[in-house]
């Protein structure tokens, strides 16, 4: 199973930046994708933005557009979320994970109807906006 890490959560006064980092060892760069979802508590785990493994293809939730910046650094297994303008309701745990299946990245919440979809999840960190 393929284990992923996050890192780079905290907290940021509205307005403000942080980039999150998803470490993923032995991931297979030329079948997958990678994604950013997030879950703020009592609500469902939404996808935030996700990018294909094999191009430089991108998805972002429309909430996010203009403010979030995807990256990959392929020499590194390393997926990166870039957030700027943060806004108190971009308060969540943010959950990467691996995509089987763009539909995961499409759809408007993830449960366990859609695990076919992924792969391995993080463990989360905890990004909280707030002055």
């Amino acid at each position: 199973q393929v284990q992923l890490v996050e890192s780079g959560g905290g907290l940021a006064q509205p307005g403000g930046s942080l980039t999150l980092s998803c470490v993923t060892p032995k991931f297979n760069w030329d079948r997958f994708a990678v994604g950013w979802f997030r879950q703020a508590p009592g609500k469902e785990r939404l996808p935030v933005s996700c990018i294909s493994a094999t191009d430089d293809s991108t998805y972002y939730k429309d909430s996010v557009k203009d403010r979030f910046i995807i990256s990959k650094d392929n020499a590194k297994d390393t997926v990166f979320l870039n957030m700027t303008n943060l806004k108190p309701e971009d308060t969540a745990v943010y959950y990467c994970a691996t995509v089987l299946n763009w539909l995961g990245c499409y759809a408007l919440y993830v449960d366990s109807a859609l695990d076919k979809y992924f792969g391995s999840w993080g463990q989360g960190v905890q990004v909280t906006v707030s002055s």
